[in-house]
């Protein structure tokens, strides 16, 4: 029975994502050919005849009408094909692949370090209400939230690397004299460790710290406030009043029943900051030259190179709706009500 609702549920959710989808991919078609600058033009060069930059126009496709155009596409969707970058000469299925497991290792890492500080902060200051610990957690995600995220990458880059030398040159995933672990995952903190080579493990981690601290303090704010509000809101309730005067312990209170009943907002929010980390980290790619989608999107946008934009945008449209099918079963499991319900 369990089985079945739930897989009622992923079948509901991808059909209701399905109109989402198609509205991604006629926007981004529309919003690329609004952009401003020629392709032809930028392709062809700048001392190109104008005999020639219609010849570019033409091998492109770009002579076609719009709907012409779109329609094609459309039909290359359909194929599994995304077209090809012009900016770097792969199709853009393989740039994306080959870049993705970049952007998703910073994301993941910079949540795991925004969740390790968040929470902890949230549930103290859930508990001390008033208190200098909640004045200092206010303060501290209002600062997180407040600092562009290329402005924090590059005072730490300043601080930590030209000051005190102790973190890497900010020049990509791993240092120039460590080669790249055997691709599993594509993950290197993850392949390092299935492959054994710590060496490698402790390299990728440190190029990796700075960046997802930059992230990690960006996402600091909206999950310790929403900890703290639903910690609030729970500590507030009736069964946890008959929790204490039942004799039950502060720790056996605090986290097997108010943190428990406190997760679904902060599941919410950690999907919401999840996605928006992946479009966030466009700016810190570039400030610690990690070479993710994201540092690909923006090379992409500047040369006009419709495939590669769409490619990312559709990519990001996928993420966002496997992200929030998984957050719904994550519901279901940490309360099986919202499965019923739904």
């Amino acid at each position: 029975m369990a089985r079945s609702s739930t897989a009622a549920l992923i079948a509901r959710r991808t059909f209701a994502a399905i109109p989402s989808v198609l509205g991604v991919i006629v926007l981004t078609f529309i919003l690329t050919r609004a952009l401003p600058g020629d392709p032809a033009a930028y392709f062809a060069g700048p001392a190109a005849s104008q005999e020639a930059i219609e010849q570019v126009r033409e091998t492109l496709g770009l002579n076609r009408s719009l709907p012409e155009q779109f329609f094609i596409y459309l039909g290359e969707l359909a194929r599994g094909d995304l077209g090809s970058s012009l900016t770097t000469g792969q199709t853009v299925l393989s740039d994306l692949l080959t870049r993705l497991p970049a952007s998703l290792e910073l994301t993941l890492a910079g949540l795991f370090f925004s969740l390790t500080l968040a929470i902890p902060l949230g549930i103290l200051a859930a508990t001390r209400p008033g208190s200098w610990i909640d004045h200092g957690v206010r303060v501290l995600a209002t600062a997180g939230v407040s600092l562009p995220t290329f402005f924090t990458g590059l005072l730490l880059i300043y601080v930590f690397y030209f000051l005190f030398g102790i973190a890497p040159a900010p020049l990509g995933r791993l240092d120039i004299l460590y080669s790249p672990p055997r691709s599993i995952t594509g993950l290197y903190l993850i392949d390092s460790l299935l492959s054994g080579n710590l060496e490698i493990f402790w390299a990728a981690l440190s190029q990796l710290f700075l960046p997802a601290v930059t992230l990690g303090l960006f996402a600091l704010a909206p999950l310790a406030r929403v900890t703290r509000a639903a910690m609030l809101a729970v500590l507030s309730s009736d069964f946890i009043r008959t929790a204490r005067a039942s004799g039950l312990s502060t720790r056996t209170v605090l986290f097997g029943y108010a943190f428990r009943n406190a997760l679904l907002p902060i599941v919410t929010t950690l999907g919401v900051v999840f996605s928006f980390l992946l479009g966030a980290n466009v700016l810190v790619e570039k400030v610690f030259s990690w070479p993710g989608i994201g540092s690909y999107a923006v090379s992409a946008l500047v040369a006009s190179d419709y495939a590669a934009v769409q490619g990312f945008v559709l990519t990001m449209a996928l993420l966002y709706v496997v992200l929030n099918l998984l957050i719904d079963l994550l519901y279901v499991v940490i309360d099986p009500r919202a499965g019923v319900e739904s």
